[in-house]
């Protein structure tokens, strides 16, 4: 019996990088392959819960330009986190590094460069992060969610392959669940992302009880930190509205099944599960995210029809008025609905499957 084939699984340190990562390594660990996750110490705890996980942790950091001493530490960190890997690659022997972006993934792909081990690198937003921007030189294959992405210099467009968004293969097929047309009250799920945004703990149940105060019937089922979690019900029983709470978890499809509307940061891979279950959502871009992709993703969806866009600091003003009339004009949710039931992810994996095979057959 042949030893199964290696491949490495590169991930930096944000739930936006680890949980793709983490998809895919439970698609190819069904498939021929033996799989493994390397990410640094912030990859670690969004995974250190799941049991039977070969996981392998580096050294990594960000190159710091705004300051000249930070800046000569991180590049020698980095230095030296390549170092790393070129004898964890190694002692490995991988067939294949696969790069989720993420600057914990950077130090694997250089060194499986210099091994002359083959490299595959995924973007998953609307423009390419600079970890993998760095990385395209080095990449036999640049596998991208859409093929909108920005960023790709025209020299790599060979190289890059759209395969759609690694999500959980449960919610690919998932089963859509319609509520009683008699039921008028709207069930908002609410998501911050791995960071379990503060600002929506802060300003979202003032604007429910505004809701409330009108007439509109809700039902909250909130994400939060588990810091937050005394506050929010403090708050909820106080205005006698109908709520779930719970923490960060990796598995929402509870969740997704009693959902009519949902509030969410704009990481790429949320509001690609949101779209393939058919769940409408508001998307509120993170303001500080990197090369603000979280903005270039919201208005994506947007423009498709997907879902509704609200920047942070608009929320205030204009949230109310929109869940208000998506209580009295139901209309605005079933057109989202209709629009997203065109759009699925159902061949990821088997695209996946057939650029492996296809990588594994070419000569070095």
């Amino acid at each position: 019996m042949t030893d199964k084939t290696k491949i490495l699984i590169a991930v930096g340190g944000t739930g936006g990088h680890v949980f793709p990562g983490y998809n895919l390594l439970k698609h190819l660990a069904e498939q021929k392959y033996s799989p493994e996750l390397v990410t640094d110490i912030r990859g670690f705890k969004y995974l250190n819960n799941v049991k039977d996980l070969d996981i392998s942790i580096l050294p990594s950091s960000p190159i710091i330009t705004n300051n000249i001493f930070k800046f000569v530490y991180s590049f020698v960190i980095i230095f030296y986190s390549i170092l790393r890997a070129i004898f964890f690659l190694i002692f490995k022997r991988p067939s294949v590094i696969f790069g989720m972006g993420g600057y914990a993934s950077f130090p694997l792909c250089i060194a499986a460069r210099i091994l002359k081990i083959k490299c595959i690198i995924y973007e998953n937003n609307l423009i390419i992060g600079k970890a993998n921007k760095y990385l395209l030189p080095f990449a036999n294959k640049i596998l991208v969610s859409v093929k909108d992405v920005k960023g790709i210099p025209l020299k790599y467009q060979k190289k890059v392959f759209p395969i759609g968004n690694i999500i959980k293969k449960e919610i690919i097929n998932i089963s859509k669940n319609e509520k009683s047309s008699t039921d008028k009250k709207i069930n908002i799920l609410i998501l911050g992302g791995s960071q379990a945004a503060k600002i929506f703990a802060e300003i979202l149940p003032k604007i429910f009880q505004d809701c409330l105060l009108q007439g509109v019937s809700l039902k909250i089922f909130q994400q939060c930190l588990p810091t937050q979690n005394a506050q929010l019900k403090s708050f909820y029983d106080s205005i006698n509205i109908e709520f779930e709470i719970f923490n960060f978890s990796n598995n929402l499809i509870n969740y997704f099944s009693k959902a009519d509307l949902a509030i969410t940061r704009s990481g790429s891979s949320m509001l690609a599960e949101l779209t393939n279950a058919s769940i409408p959502f508001i998307s509120v871009p993170l303001p500080s995210s990197a090369e603000n992709h979280q903005l270039k993703n919201a208005i994506y969806y947007k423009e498709k029809n997907f879902g509704f866009l609200i920047e942070e600091k608009e929320l205030k003003d204009k949230l109310p008025d929109l869940i208000k009339n998506f209580y009295k004009n139901k209309t605005f949710l079933n057109k989202i609905k209709q629009c997203q039931s065109q759009f699925s992810d159902k061949n990821v994996y088997n695209n996946i499957n057939q650029i492996l095979k296809d990588l594994l057959n070419e000569k070095n």
